[in-house]
């Protein structure tokens, strides 16, 4: 697999970098994508303490963002970054491979 298919933004290495380290776990995020939410896939972030040998792994600040293949097939090309906004603060993914999304963005349907 092309490490060059997901993208950890800056703003999302910082924030994992101080979620892990509260949690005393390495600096490492998982992202998968489950059948459900309002559009058909969600997307589900975790912190993981270790890579399996089949994932996808992409390294930014010393952070790395993990993604297995099943849910990489639906989020390659994506950019997976944290923002901050009136309503809240939340990982966000960029995702153009998704043709629909809900109002969230938590949700998406290819």
């Amino acid at each position: 697999m092309d490490a060059q298919t997901m993208t950890l933004s800056p703003a999302a290495a910082a924030r994992v970098a101080a979620i892990a380290a509260k949690q005393g776990k390495p600096a490492m995020l998982r992202l998968s994508v489950e059948g459900g939410g309002c559009s058909g896939f969600q997307y589900k972030f975790g912190l993981a303490d270790a890579a399996e040998a089949d994932d996808l792994a992409v390294e930014t600040d010393g952070v790395t963002l993990v993604v297995d293949p099943v849910s990489l097939d639906l989020v390659a090309g994506s950019v997976v970054d944290y923002v901050e906004s009136l309503g809240g603060a939340a990982f966000k993914v960029e995702n153009p491979q998704a043709a629909s999304g809900c109002g969230c963005g938590s949700s998406f349907a290819i």
